[in-house]
């Protein structure tokens, strides 16, 4: 069994992430020693715009890039 990071939820509402086997699903509440059980969260993904793997995240980082030196040149002169 691989062993992943999951967001685990006790009743009295405290997250926390924990590194267990991916068939765990309850652990004691790191803050209230109660059961939490192991919630399904999304994935946390981050493209770096720069290197063009998202089309989308470079088109947009490109036209903020563009914004900031319009700003820049008109603040300057």
């Amino acid at each position: 069994m691989a062993i992943r990071a999951y967001d685990f939820e006790c009743d009295n509402g405290h997250i926390n992430e924990r590194f267990v086997h991916e068939g765990t699903t309850f652990i004691g509440c790191l803050d209230c020693d109660q059961m939490a059980m192991k919630n399904v969260s999304a994935p946390r993904v981050r493209l770096d715009p720069i290197d063009g793997q998202s089309w989308k995240a470079t088109r947009k980082w490109t036209k903020n890039r563009e914004q900031k030196i319009a700003q820049e040149r008109k603040a300057n002169s």
